[in-house]
Parts: C-alpha cells; sequence; structure tokens
C-alpha cells in the first residue's frame, strides 16, 4: 500500500496572498489549453486568430469556475449551502462539479459564437479537445486538496490516509489518467483531421461519459446523498447518462449531415 504525502494544500504565499495548488492546477491547464489552442490556431485554414484564442479561453474559464461551483452547490451541496450560502464563494476549499462546469462553458460558448458568428459546433469541436487538460489538472488538485477518495480496496496501489489505517482507491488519479490524459490524445488526435461539425463535441461527451461512469464504480458517493438507486447508483452516473447518449447522437448526426451535404 501507498502512504498519502500529506500535501500542504497551500503552494506558497506573497504577504497576505495565498495561493493554493487547487486554484494553481486550474491555471496551469487553462494556460496550456490557451497554448495548444494558439499552436493549431496558426494552422493554414484553421478559421481562428489569435484575439479569438484569447478570448475562447477566456469565456471557457468563466464558464468552469462560475458553472461548476454552482453545478457542485445545487447538484451535491444544496442543504449545506442553505445553512452556509457563503460558501458558494469559497472557491479554494475545493467543490466544482464537472456537470456544473460543461453547461456553464456550453452558455459562454454559446455566447461567444455568437459574438464571433461561428456556428456553435464548430466553436465547440475547436474547444473540446482542449477541455481533458483542464480535468486532468482539476483532478492532481483534489488528489492535492485529499478529497473525492474512492472506496477501500486491498489492492497494492490503495493510498492509506492515515499510518496503518485502510487503503482507498485514488479515484481522483483514476479519472486524472482516464478523463484527462486518455481523453485528450482520443480528442486531440482525431480532431487533427477535418471532421463533420459536431463529431469531436460528440466524442467528448461519449467518452468523458463512459470514462466517469465507470470510476463511479470505485468512488465514494457524496456524504449528503449517498447511493441513489439500487444500491450503487451515484449523482454522477445518473448527470453522465445524458452526455453518453447526447454524444452517441450528435456524432450519428453529425455524420448523416455531412453525407446529405456530400
Amino acid at each position: 500500500m501507498i502512504a498519502y504525502p500529506q500535501f500542504d494544500p497551500v503552494a506558497f504565499s506573497l504577504g497576505p496572498l495565498t495561493f493554493r495548488w487547487y486554484g494553481l492546477m486550474y491555471l496551469i491547464g487553462f494556460g496550456l489549453a490557451w497554448w495548444l489552442a494558439g499552436r493549431r490556431a496558426q494552422k493554414e485554414g484553421s478559421g481562428w486568430t489569435r484575439e479569438e484564442v484569447s478570448d475562447v479561453i477566456f469565456y471557457g474559464a468563466l464558464g468552469v469556475i462560475l458553472g461548476g461551483r454552482l453545478g457542485s452547490v445545487l447538484f451535491y451541496n444544496f442543504d449545506r449551502f442553505l445553512q452556509d450560502p457563503v460558501m458558494l464563494f469559497r472557491v479554494w476549499e475545493g467543490g466544482m462539479s464537472f456537470h456544473g462546469g460543461l453547461i456553464g462553458v456550453a452558455i459562454a460558448l454559446l455566447l461567444f459564437s455568437r459574438r464571433y458568428k461561428k456556428s456553435f459546433l464548430s466553436v465547440t469541436d475547436f474547444v473540446s479537445p482542449l477541455v481533458p487538460l483542464g480535468l486532468f489538472f482539476g483532478r492532481i488538485g483534489n488528489f492535492i486538496n485529499n478529497e473525492l477518495w474512492g472506496k477501500p480496496t486491498d489492492l497494492p496501489w490503495g493510498i492509506m490516509l492515515v499510518p496503518f489505517g485502510p487503503s482507498y482507491h485514488p479515484s481522483q488519479l483514476y479519472e486524472a489518467f482516464l478523463e484527462g490524459l486518455v481523453l485528450f490524445i482520443i480528442l486531440w488526435t482525431v480532431s487533427a483531421k477535418t471532421r463533420p461539425a459536431g463529431v469531436i463535441s460528440g466524442l467528448f461527451l461519449l467518452f468523458y461519459g463512459i470514462f466517469r461512469f465507470t470510476v463511479e464504480f470505485v468512488r465514494m458517493p457524496d456524504a449528503d446523498l449517498g447511493y441513489l438507486a439500487l444500491g450503487w447508483v451515484t449523482m454522477g452516473q445518473i448527470l453522465t447518462i445524458p452526455m453518453i447518449a447526447g454524444g452517441l447522437w450528435l456524432i450519428s448526426w453529425a455524420r448523416k449531415q455531412n453525407e446529405n451535404n456530400a
């Protein structure tokens, strides 16, 4: 078994300012996404300018932060929010919902597409391969923050949170690998060539949904919600099912549209 390193959640301080690893992970993810988007925009015929890349990352960042925090409160911590409304603003403590962030990003990208007169699907197809980078670093932030652990396990890579205590699945690292690295490789590779509008976005929804649904089997359910059905269905799985169905539909629709326009 592996002992948890007991990270200090504070990376460093500058006078009265405190910088936490959780927030820095998001900044690293956004920075890397901006850099990669800029490189792809430089390709001939990309249809993107540097200004548009900077703006779409800014819009996306706002969508992630606002949507992710609101989703965390509404989906997982609503009772706690009613008792302590100020918790909504304590982002540094952790607590970001991917599904809430996805809704927030979708709204932000819709506003962006209208401003720049681009099709919504062309924007989401451009952004989708970049999202796993944020997911990867966000899950590393969860691990450092000592949150979102998996169930107890006897597997050799289980993490002991206290000496001689039980070991747990590092579900944050499972998600960082699947939803971050693996999903990034799939989408970045597929999007290297021109695809029908909507295919990349559909693949993102489909594979994220599959990966998240799978990891939920070894991840502890939210303490306030527990299992919602059958003794094993979690809120994360319920919220993920529409993503899988929507991804399959979007891929099928995009291919049919491409065939009709051929």
